[in-house]
């Protein structure tokens, strides 16, 4: 394998001087350039694996330079020096399509780990390179193809992302992809519920704090940044931050540091910070409710996954694979298929609740089919809501949860007065034996 060389742009000399130290003792060759005119030279001249580039020269900027590679040289990550606390610069760059950023005085531990990144990064990208991970992102469609070569192209880079989707749409299973097609594939893919995490809580489990400093703090707590160092921490319903988090997140994400909850010092943290939510955050910050400037954060690349009803025709594909995975939970010999009735009436349906909707009407089916085969009676579907108000959540997740444990007690009357003999104890309940089993696993009896 050939030695990585490096393309170093800043008419700084002891800057150039620095970084080609650095970089030499990471085993990389360098070739340094003073201004914009000479990179460009050199990049016509000779390949390399990485570009880093001053913001300031004096015939352009890091952002010419960045336009100029993405145009002639797609494949050259491209990472740039900004001053101190001067992230605006690098955002801009990165939506241009900059790998990363680093700022002044360059911290050497933070080039290094860039520049791994960057050349772990090109190696991927090579023919001989293993492939990501395989997670399916089931469909033909065109919205579909789109957001996949959108991953692609975004595993390239290591700027924040905005996912933005309807419930159910598989906004997580995006951010992993987008994990797993880039540089930190390696590394850890964290996700967080900010909505399931009460706000008294919130700084220390995503900081995390010290033995003492609060009552029930009874050891030092790793928080998740930190858990997530070298990886991707993945901020799901991100538009439920408390404001007081919101100021604190924006600082972690500005500083690239934490400072767990009772502790004196700062944290490096080394994460790429992929967010979500089912709510419109541009409407929340003109009501007040999320600072517009941790939103310029955290959304330099917006990727929006479109809903089920507007790509219909991938209903098919998807049902053949969530019905694969419901016979593989389920222990299923085969999986069972749907008529074609069934399929018109999925393709029908306006799907809120979108692809985690279509999963649960499949898992019931297969519960109440007589047989392998899935029919129109067997999705119930006429008495499924088609919308449910926001307000309404709360109310109906309590009566959700209510029937559920009514319906356990009386399955496991059932199976008590049968001594356990599930055949008889369907009979008992008026149901199939499929139909027991299938609810035994949902409502977690053993």
């Amino acid at each position: 394998m050939s030695t990585p060389r490096v393309l170093v742009v800043d008419d700084e000399v002891d800057i150039r001087k620095l970084i080609e130290i650095t970089l030499a003792r990471m085993g990389v060759d360098t070739d340094a350039a003073e201004n914009v005119e000479r990179a460009r030279e050199q990049l016509a001249e000779r390949p390399f694996d990485l570009c880093l580039t001053d913001m300031r020269m004096p015939d352009g900027t890091g952002k010419d330079l960045v336009r100029h590679i993405q145009q002639t040289h797609p494949d050259i990550p491209v990472a740039v020096i900004t001053a101190y606390g001067n992230t605006d610069d690098a955002v801009e760059c990165m939506k241009l399509g900059a790998f990363d950023f680093v700022s002044k005085p360059v911290d050497i531990h933070v080039l290094r780990k860039l520049v791994e990144s960057a050349l772990t990064l090109r190696q991927s990208a090579s023919p001989t390179a293993p492939g990501p991970r395989e997670t399916a992102l089931i469909g033909e469609t065109p919205s579909i193809r789109q957001l996949r070569k959108t991953i692609e192209k975004l595993g390239r880079s290591q700027a924040p992302v905005y996912i933005t989707g309807e419930s159910g749409t598989g906004k997580e299973l995006v951010a992993r992809l987008i994990h797993e097609q880039g540089a930190r594939r390696n590394g850890p893919f964290v996700p967080v519920n900010c909505g399931a995490i009460p706000g008294e809580l919130m700084e220390s489990e995503l900081f995390g704090h010290l033995r003492g400093s609060f009552t029930g703090a009874n050891q030092d707590k790793e928080g998740l940044f930190q858990a997530a160092d070298g990886g991707t921490l993945f901020l799901d319903e991100v538009a439920d931050l408390p404001l007081l988090m919101q100021v604190k997140l924006l600082r972690a994400i500005q500083e690239r540091s934490i400072r767990p909850v009772g502790g004196k010092s700062e944290v490096p943290i080394d994460v790429r910070i992929v967010s979500a939510t089912h709510h419109d955050l541009a409407a929340r910050v003109q009501q007040g409710e999320f600072r517009q400037d941790l939103f310029y954060r955290l959304n330099v690349i917006q990727v929006s996954v479109p809903p089920l009803r507007e790509r219909a025709a991938d209903i098919p594909l998807l049902a053949g694979r969530l019905l694969g995975g419901i016979a593989e939970r389920y222990g299923l010999t085969e999986a069972p298929r749907l008529t074609e009735a069934a399929l018109g009436q999925l393709a029908a349906h306006s799907f809120p609740g979108n692809v985690r909707e279509l999963d649960n009407v499949l898992e019931r089916a297969v519960a109440l089919a007589d047989d392998d085969v899935i029919d129109v009676d067997d999705l119930q579907l006429d008495v499924m809501p088609r919308s449910v108000d926001a307000g309404q959540t709360d109310e109906a997740d309590g009566l959700r949860g209510e029937l559920e444990e009514l319906e356990r007690q009386r399955i496991l009357e059932a199976l008590q007065a049968t001594r356990f003999n599930k055949t008889k104890a369907a009979e008992r309940l008026g149901m199939s034996f499929r139909q027991l089993r299938y609810r035994t696993k949902k409502l977690g009896i053993d």
